[in-house]
């Protein structure tokens, strides 16, 4: 289910917001394009999930970490989680943008791959000609009222591309070895989550000791092991309180918490509130 927003008057901006989130590796949380007037601006502001932003027209600046980019048309900038941004429409040429904004288990590894960071925020084509990546953004939102799965699957095939085409992409060699080692690990995971594992175990099976490999998994995916773990524990949580009708205490069970209350407070975490609560919120989203 989504919202949509648009402006019928001028037809300067319309924006999707998706409400299911349904899906472990990657998110949809919205999507839009903005004919943005002279100046327009926001932020300062810090958001909660990966936006990406492609200027399909005109200029603007982004401020964040204490530099100012100069963005123009063909270009795009990466906003991270936690990071505090502003970005502001040229004077005489404001930018007319696409944006997607995003999250998931592989959002970050994702970006990485792009070379796109909180401190390389800016994404420049090797080829300034290509289209490609405008004509996507706006297919999606012309196709926002299609499945969620489609709409997850034309934004896998879009960063798909953003990386490809990224200037400051890490190529294949640079990244081999240490793909291998996160590979491993979060095959661990996916046939281990259910058990009470430890980081050494997930460390064993990828043939590394713990402090290298907590290093190297934090720069991949932006967060430690325990919180990555916890976050896949509830996502697959998520899925079944949404798909099955099993208790709450066997939904816990099923992710590696004998404890109930443990659970609970697990998922609140991840999820702000009860797994009940959670259950009873995506039934009525779904009968509204």
């Amino acid at each position: 289910m989504k919202k949509r927003f648009y402006d019928e008057k001028e037809n300067k901006y319309r924006f999707y917001v998706a409400q299911d989130q349904l899906f472990i590796d990657l998110n949809l949380i919205q999507f839009g394009w903005e004919h943005c007037d002279s100046l327009h601006s926001y932020g300062p502001a810090v958001r909660n999930h990966f936006l990406f932003h492609y200027v399909i027209d005109g200029k603007g600046t982004l401020d964040t970490s204490g530099k100012t980019f100069t963005i123009t048309k063909g270009q795009g900038f990466l906003l991270c989680p936690g990071q505090t941004s502003m970005y502001t429409a040229d004077e005489d040429d404001p930018w007319y943008y696409a944006w997607i904004e995003f999250d998931g288990m592989q959002a970050r590894q994702m970006m990485t791959l792009a070379g796109m960071s909180e401190n390389q925020p800016v994404y420049t084509p090797v080829d300034s000609s290509d289209m490609e990546i405008e004509k996507l953004l706006l297919r999606i939102v012309e196709e926002a009222e299609k499945s969620p799965i489609r709409l997850v699957g034309m934004a896998m095939i879009l960063i798909d591309r953003i990386v490809e085409t990224s200037k400051t992409r890490i190529h294949e060699e640079k990244k081999k070895l240490r793909d291998f080692y996160m590979r491993e690990a979060i095959n661990f995971i996916d046939g281990n989550y259910m058990r009470d594992i430890s980081v050494e175990e997930i460390a064993d099976s990828s043939g590394l000791n713990r402090s290298y490999f907590s290093r190297i998994f934090k720069d991949t995916f932006g967060e430690s092991p325990q919180r990555f773990l916890l976050k896949y524990r509830m996502y697959k949580a998520s899925e079944l309180l949404k798909n099955t009708k099993m208790p709450v205490a066997e939904v816990g069970a099923s992710v590696g918490y004998d404890n109930q209350l443990h659970f609970s407070r697990a998922f609140r975490n991840i999820f702000g509130i009860s797994p009940k609560n959670y259950r009873d919120n995506h039934r009525l989203s779904q009968n509204n």
